[in-house]
């Protein structure tokens, strides 16, 4: 009787664990918030048992498998515009932001000692700028020592949001750039060598000598790579940090674009940070598995309300309170399940 007990028991856990790793909700798409969402994902697991299974495939991925409803949410660090979300009956929200940070592997340069201002990043990744003793460089670094060496440009290879966010600043800021490259997730590089996602770029940068990358902040410290400061719109010499990303988000009028897609490159401001971006989610009006989406909108609501501190602890910056009301109001009139019926309520 005892040893049927103990059967009975083993069978229960077992099947509470199989409801749990059920429960698990998925997501695919951005590298630019991995660090953040695995931060939240643990902490959300360790009080609702409720895991996130999060593939960090680049935003053009994530796209791709919300649009292919192979996940529950897509993740795009490159906002859809309106046409698309509605044509693909998606809803759009902005779940955090942060900085992208060029990053280089240049003996002797510390992080931050090196300031690049934005025709010269131009410049670099056309490949016109070859060597990091280049007047150009030199001018905008008097007293570092700058050495005769070629420089390796890393590129992302995929689909990806942070690429489309770093070409839209750069064809802000270099008419060359703008007409001979553009903006868009994926690139015909004129130079370099490419890596698959933030954290492809940030190996490759740190493993070849007089490279330069460009990576969402939080990799170049978790990578305890060298990032550069930048020459920001006002003319200032400017860090990257929560304090310069979130003074480039503070006028930013979210309501303006639909599903939120407002860019933050180059924005005005004495501390802004000129390569600031925002990452989005995407779930559908009427997915079809309604009790999945209504997970995955818990885990959001969850992380709007108790993530700020962990957003904070990695240099990434929390969406104002404005921003979080408008988003779970949408949620709760614009994604309902086959009867109609709001998926998402403020109240649950």
């Amino acid at each position: 009787m005892k040893h049927c007990k103990s059967l009975i028991v083993a069978g229960m856990l077992a099947a509470s664990v199989a409801a749990a790793q059920a429960a698990d909700i998925s997501g695919a798409g951005a590298s630019f918030p991995y660090p953040i969402y695995t931060k939240w994902a643990d902490a959300y697991k360790k009080q609702t048992s409720v895991g996130l299974n999060y593939q960090s495939i680049g935003s053009g991925g994530g796209i791709k498998q919300i649009k292919a409803k192979t996940v529950t949410f897509g993740a795009t660090d490159a906002p859809l515009k309106g046409d698309d979300l509605s044509a693909s009956g998606l809803v759009q929200f902005p779940m955090v932001m942060g900085g992208i940070v060029p990053v280089v592997n240049v003996d002797g340069i510390k992080p931050g000692e090196l300031v690049l201002d934005g025709p010269t990043l131009a410049k670099i990744f056309l490949g016109e700028i070859k060597t990091w003793d280049d007047a150009a460089i030199k001018k905008l670094n008097p007293g570092v020592k700058l050495p005769s060496q070629a420089i390796a440009i890393v590129h992302r290879s995929d689909g990806s949001g942070t690429t489309y966010n770093f070409a839209y600043y750069l064809a802000e800021v270099s008419a060359d750039w703008k007409s001979k490259v553009g903006v868009n997730t994926s690139l015909q590089w004129p130079a370099g060598i490419g890596a698959k996602g933030n954290e492809g770029v940030a190996n490759n940068v740190a493993n070849t000598k007089g490279s330069i990358g460009y990576v969402e902040y939080a990799y170049a410290k978790q990578n305890k790579l060298s990032h550069t400061n930048m020459i920001n719109k006002a003319g200032k010499n400017i860090a990257p940090n929560s304090e310069t990303f979130q003074a480039a988000a503070a006028n930013a009028d979210w309501k303006s674009q639909p599903g939120y897609g407002v860019i933050l490159a180059n924005q005005p401001g004495d501390n802004s940070w000129p390569m600031t971006a925002a990452t989005w989610i995407l779930v559908y009006k009427q997915p079809q598995d309604a009790a999945a989406t209504a997970e995955a909108l818990k885990f959001f609501d969850w992380a709007y309300r108790n993530g700020g501190k962990m957003a904070d602890e990695l240099d990434y910056v929390p969406m104002p309170a404005g921003v979080v009301k408008a988003v779970e109001n949408t949620w709760a009139t614009e994604i309902k399940d086959g009867s109609g019926k709001p998926i998402f309520s403020m109240t649950n």
